[in-house]
């Protein structure tokens, strides 16, 4: 809990430009960085604002002509405070009225003074046998709603600056607990141990991205982020793996080798993994992954385009790739791969083909026959039980081992992601005809990396990951986008993602992509290009309150207790007792 000493005072800013404070004499510059949380107390509100910039004053300019010698201390102390000072840039995120803070402060104190008795009792003994204490249900210490406001106004002059309490968090940011919202604790602020939550009811509603160059915890960050997801039940996930990360253990980085546990091992019962190269699955120690086949008459001529760069495909080779399907339909691709030389001119003769873009089209598509996956034709379609999976609930990982190149990975996962796509339209339609809360789809969210290859501005329009980014919150999916290079992505496109997750980056393109379409996102610049390259991250967006920078939560022993499934069978009786006097209390016997 943080000291209510009164760091600095306002002296002059702007609603859009942000506040200037000048900091107390016995307040240190070098205790200041930048993305740390601050609360000015003004007359009539409380403003929470994030710190964006630090620097240096001084109240003459002799002082500068003539600074004091190095080790004159004497007069480097008269001068300090006065002559020469601190300031700190300081940017409002929220409001709340100091009148309805007090009313919840008081209401606090009395709620905590009633937290006695044998679950006390029970909760300080919680974790001595190898529960953890996320396994308890623990209330909240508020009964009240409160409400958050946008800033519309700024505080008076010489308004004081105080580091942010605990309570200013919790009331901003949640508790993990909170039996009414799905909350999801991602991190902790740079300089308090108190946890930050995700609203994820909020971040599912909306297309979210995690952002950061590489080496930043990007695969990290996405695993805490389908954790949570899964251990609160907030949504159903589709996740392409490329690169075998999520569903099974995957090496950290670090100087050390060590293995982190995956998605499947965290929730045996929750998650399933379909596989593209079953070999390859088998040697990594998953035994029961499902294998998954393509045939080629599930390809269309939108996947072929996807992949136009992959196969060197020029805009011919696609437009006689339209003749060819609106003449043999699903089957095009079988019947241009046994078509002879003579065959095609025949074909060009009579449909006005181009025979030379033709004979192109099939030498590079016959590059298909060499991937593992890809059959003439599947005795049974995969798809489907992929959906199925997901209409029970479950979460579906797809690995593609050594099939990791782009060609295999946005052929794959456009293909899968078409059909769950219409499938899923059909789905909200029958759901908004019959209004029956069982016909409600359940939310899904479909995970991709690289995913600026799909969202290029020259191609988003004629995918389907551009329809999904833009329209398809309607239809109960959105994306998860994992990427390194924000500035490919097209800028519509990153203007509807709805939270951002984002780690170090230093390339303005980038940086400059990451605040399009947020409004005020330009004091935070400097906040974002001061992250260090480890367990950092500014979030912002739709399920958040305000933008804060996180110490991002450790993927370690510690969380799989917290978060993974329980096996009861191996627990001792000491431990099913101990959660069972716990139930009995958060049911109130």
């Amino acid at each position: 809990m943080t000291t209510d000493k009164p760091l600095g005072s306002v002296i002059q800013g702007s609603l859009t430009k942000g506040l200037e404070v000048r900091l107390h004499p016995d307040v240190s510059v070098e205790e200041m960085r930048v993305g740390k949380f601050l609360v000015v107390r003004g007359k009539r509100s409380h403003f929470f604002c994030l710190l964006t910039d630090v620097s240096l004053g001084t109240s003459s300019p002799r002082i500068i002509a003539n600074p004091p010698q190095p080790d004159d201390d004497f007069l480097q102390a008269i001068l300090a405070g006065n002559s020469t000072y601190g300031t700190i840039e300081l940017s409002p995120m929220l409001m709340l009225s100091r009148e309805f803070s007090e009313e919840e402060e008081l209401i606090r104190v009395a709620t905590q003074q009633q937290k006695v008795g044998a679950r006390s009792s029970r909760l300080q003994n919680n974790g001595k046998n190898g529960i953890a204490a996320i396994a308890s249900f623990q209330p909240q210490t508020n009964s009240t709603e409160i409400e958050l406001l946008p800033v519309k106004t700024i505080p008076v002059h010489f308004s004081q600056v105080y580091e942010a309490s605990e309570r200013d968090f919790r009331i901003i940011f949640g508790w993990e607990d909170d039996p009414t919202r799905r909350n999801f604790a991602i991190g902790k602020p740079l300089d308090m141990d108190v946890p930050i939550c995700l609203d994820l009811d909020r971040f599912v509603e909306r297309s979210n991205g995690v952002f950061g160059k590489s080496g930043t915890g990007k695969s990290f960050l996405t695993r805490l982020l389908l954790s949570g997801i899964i251990k609160k039940k907030a949504a159903v996930n589709l996740i392409f793996d490329m690169h075998s990360e999520y569903g099974w253990e995957a090496v950290s980085e670090g100087k050390q080798f060590n293995t982190v546990k995956g998605l499947r091992q965290l929730f045996p019962g929750q998650v399933e993994v379909y596989t593209l190269d079953p070999e390859s699955t088998r040697r990594r120690g998953i035994k029961d992954a499902q294998e998954l086949y393509l045939s080629y008459n599930q390809i269309e001529v939108e996947d072929i385009m996807l992949v136009q760069r992959e196969l060197n495909l020029s805009e011919a080779s696609i437009d006689n790739a339209n003749i060819l399907r609106s003449e043999f339909g699903k089957d095009w691709i079988t019947q241009l791969l046994s078509m002879t030389n003579e065959e095609i001119q025949l074909f060009c003769d009579e449909r006005r083909g181009h025979k030379g873009s033709i004979m192109s089209l099939q030498r590079k598509l016959m590059r298909m026959d060499n991937l593992k996956y890809m059959r003439p034709t599947c005795p049974s379609n995969y798809v489907d039980r992929i959906l199925q999976s997901l209409d029970a609930g479950k979460n579906v990982v797809v690995e593609f081992g050594s099939q990791s190149d782009m060609l295999s990975y946005m052929l794959v996962t456009n293909m899968i992601t078409r059909r769950i796509h219409h499938a899923y339209v059909r789905k909200a339609e029958k759901f908004l005809a019959s209004k029956d809360p069982l016909d409600r789809p359940t939310q899904l969210v479909i995970t991709i990396e690289e995913a600026h290859r799909f969202l290029d501005p020259a191609i988003v329009r004629s995918t389907i990951f551009g329809t999904i980014a833009r329209e398809m919150r309607k239809y109960f999916v959105t994306l998860l986008i994992v990427d390194q290079r924000p500035s490919g992505i097209d800028a519509e496109v990153m203007s509807q993602v709805g939270t951002r997750i984002t780690a170090l980056l230093n390339d303005d393109k980038d940086i400059d992509a990451i605040f399009t379409g947020v409004s005020g996102g330009q004091s935070l610049r400097s906040v974002l290009s001061k992250l260090d390259s480890k367990q950092q991250a500014l979030v912002l967006g739709h399920a958040v309150p305000m933008p804060v920078v996180v110490r991002t939560r450790p993927y370690d022993e510690t969380f799989y207790r917290e978060i993974a499934e329980t096996d009861w069978t191996q627990a001792s009786d000491a431990q099913v007792l101990e959660a069972a006097a716990l139930a009995k209390d958060d049911l109130g016997f």
